[in-house]
């Protein structure tokens, strides 16, 4: 028996320092030709990220702060990116909701690894009206409004039957009546008032661009050392 299988730390490291990022060509990103805003760039790369087969490019880890002024930080799913911010939704009652109902600000990083590009939103955090917040629980699937009628979300869990019991019951009311109300889902708006968009190099000549809003509320561009 060597070291390595008799240390797991050991096993562990040596796994680690095995490997490797960016083992694929990356795509070149010629800052100067980027828009005067960051929101057509997100979706422009948001779809190149697509066409190279990133998996769930649509996730995206949502960075908040609790009660204790501690970073609490966690992967969501973008529902939108329009002119108004980066939407995502979750209950008001869980974690996160009591977070940024406590806290509005908060941190969106997504990481497209097919093509070393990385972006970071950060900015204010308004609800959207209970109308919206609606429409956008009935567009997704039947799976959705169930999970958001089990609710109960981040609470401690006494056992496993206790949920298999809560989520049958809730796809069976999903399912019964697609329109069963949610109040506590609630549909998030980030509004950006920084946006930075990474490139990687496989030279590590990073590039970094950021876009920053102008106390007269027009965006600014500078680069990043990487």
């Amino acid at each position: 028996m060597d070291h390595e299988e008799r240390d797991p730390q050991a096993t562990f490291r040596a796994l680690l320092h095995a490997q490797r990022v960016w083992d694929v060509p990356l795509p070149a990103f010629d800052p100067a030709r980027a828009p005067d805003e960051p929101l057509p760039l997100f979706h422009r790369w948001f779809g190149e990220a697509v066409a190279a087969g990133q998996r769930e490019p649509h996730t995206m880890t949502l960075a908040t702060v609790d009660a204790q002024g501690c970073p609490d930080a966690r992967i969501v799913m973008l529902h939108d990116a329009d002119e108004r911010g980066w939407h995502f939704a979750t209950h008001a009652t869980s974690a996160k909701g009591r977070q940024l109902e406590a806290r509005p600000e908060a941190s969106l990083v997504f990481y497209w690894a097919a093509q070393g590009r990385q972006i970071r939103v950060r900015g204010q955090v308004v609800p959207a009206s209970p109308e919206e917040s609606r429409a956008d629980l009935d567009a997704r699937s039947t799976g959705a409004l169930a999970a958001a009628l089990t609710g109960r979300q981040s609470e401690v869990l006494g056992s496993e039957t206790e949920l298999a019991r809560a989520s049958q019951a809730a796809w069976e009311r999903a399912q019964a009546e697609p329109d069963a109300p949610v109040p506590t889902w609630t549909l998030y708006v980030l509004q950006p008032r920084e946006a930075e968009f990474f490139q990687g190099d496989e030279r590590r000549r990073h590039v970094r661009l950021r876009y920053r809003r102008s106390p007269g509320c027009a965006w600014e561009r500078e680069l990043l050392w990487p």
